[in-house]
């Protein structure tokens, strides 16, 4: 507790990482090599609904360690981090803090705990940061990665409990990040003047996890028991929802079971609509997803209109679309462009046009056949790999880039000639 203490009484100051390190043997020269550690800052805990956090850092934890940090879990045990490992070399780091702390002493706390308990414990020296939240730069400035990147997947100014402060940290993180990527092509859209390297990659899909509800003709307990026809969704339960629309469709038609698979975060589980054919089923692994998807008939995403879903590109559709059971969703502009406009989703915003879209998609007038095979065609090019290796490739070229400009630095230290000096100076333009 004598860290704590110091924060308390301000004489914990931010420390650089390259005077935590000193005297770790970095006197041989390194070769240029792109497979640096990882450090991920999260608003999303690694174990809550896998999504595209996981989807991309677990392939990227292929190649390199990855550390995972969530925000501090507020408690009275003394201030640590607790770093367990995942699947392959994803390590999720959970900052433990006594509650009570203001923000800037939280800052300091974390800033301390992330060079003394991973920086320095698990000897972290050449890095990479990978932000999901602009909040982490609160005790994070006084980094030197070889790169920064942001990966912005949704815009969470316009989420519930949002903090003040996320836009002035976002700016900062505009003004510092190499590359930026986002979520959805709307919030790219939106970002596009924001930064010079801002890339859209949207949401993608582990086909050959969902394509296999498909196959599957064993369904979970809890799901077995309820009739036909069955409309279901999954993911998070919160404001993004419009829990009046369900609420509407189980009234209109009450022999359809509605089914809603997922956690309820942020709103009070209280408002939720309740009928006899509305089933909340929980959270559910990930890997469970398509023996759920197999036992639809339709697959819906109700969302609402407003300022938490204006810039969302939901996974949940080319996944509903892979498991082979039709879609039918509110007008969320990502899963309109394209996905409407393909024919491969039906979009209703009222619980009229959703029933009309339902009964259509479950009638003979609907040729499934054919809209099965013009899913396979748009779906054929995406894949989670495709989209982590496009996000290594443009990450790899700043690496390169900066870590031959450090290279030609260090010669010029030991050799002064004027050809030296020429060198220095042009990758110096080059890593500008």
């Amino acid at each position: 507790m004598k860290r704590l203490k110091n924060i308390q009484q301000g004489n914990l100051r931010p420390i650089s990482v390259k005077a935590a390190n000193a005297g770790s043997p970095s006197d041989i020269p390194a070769k240029i090599d792109l497979k640096h550690d990882l450090i991920c800052f999260s608003h999303l805990r690694w174990d809550f609904i896998y999504q595209r956090p996981q989807h991309l850092l677990t392939r990227c934890a292929e190649e390199r360690r990855v550390f995972f940090v969530e925000e501090p879990v507020l408690d009275d045990e003394t201030p640590h981090l607790d770093i367990t490992k995942r699947t392959g070399d994803v390590w999720v780091v959970v900052p433990h803090l006594p509650p009570g702390l203001t923000e800037a002493e939280c800052a300091v706390l974390q800033q301390a705990l992330l060079i003394d308990d991973l920086l320095i414990q698990r000897q972290v020296n050449d890095y990479i940061l990978w932000y999901y939240t602009p909040m982490a730069l609160a005790f994070t400035q006084h980094l030197e990665p070889l790169a920064v990147v942001y990966d912005c997947m949704d815009e969470l100014s316009g989420f519930k409990n949002a903090p003040r402060e996320l836009l002035k940290w976002e700016k900062l993180l505009f003004e510092r990040a190499d590359l930026v990527f986002t979520g959805g092509y709307t919030l790219y859209e939106a970002k596009q003047d924001c930064h010079e390297a801002i890339y859209p990659f949207p949401s993608s899909i582990d086909s050959d996890h969902f394509r296999s509800a498909r196959l599957l003709t064993s369904e979970p307990t809890d799901q077995a028991q309820l009739s036909c026809p069955r409309l279901g969704y999954y993911g998070a339960i919160d404001e993004r929802m419009d829990l009046e629309l369900i609420e509407q469709v189980a009234r209109l038609r009450p022999e359809w079971n509605l089914i809603i698979v997922g956690p309820v975060v942020k709103i009070d589980p209280k408002d939720l609509p309740r009928a006899a054919n509305i089933h909340y089923l929980g959270h559910k692994s990930y890997e469970s997803l398509p023996s759920y998807l197999s036992g639809w008939d339709l697959a819906i995403m109700p969302f609402a209109h407003n300022e938490s879903t204006r810039f969302i590109s939901p996974t949940k559709t080319p996944e509903y679309l892979a498991a082979g059971v039709p879609v039918i969703s509110t007008s969320i502009r990502d899963v309109v462009r394209p996905y409407g406009q393909l024919g491969l989703v039906q979009i209703a915003d009222t619980a009229e046009d959703f029933v009309r879209a339902a009964e259509f998609l479950m009638s003979a007038d609907f040729n499934r056949d054919s809209w099965l095979r013009q899913v396979d065609e748009a779906l054929a090019y995406q894949s989670w790999d495709r989209t982590w290796a496009r996000m290594n490739q443009l990450l790899n070229e700043i690496l390169k880039s900066r870590c031959s400009a450090e290279l030609a630095r260090d010669a010029a230290l030991t050799d002064h000639s004027p050809a030296s000096a020429v060198a220095l100076r042009a990758n110096q333009a080059t890593a500008d």
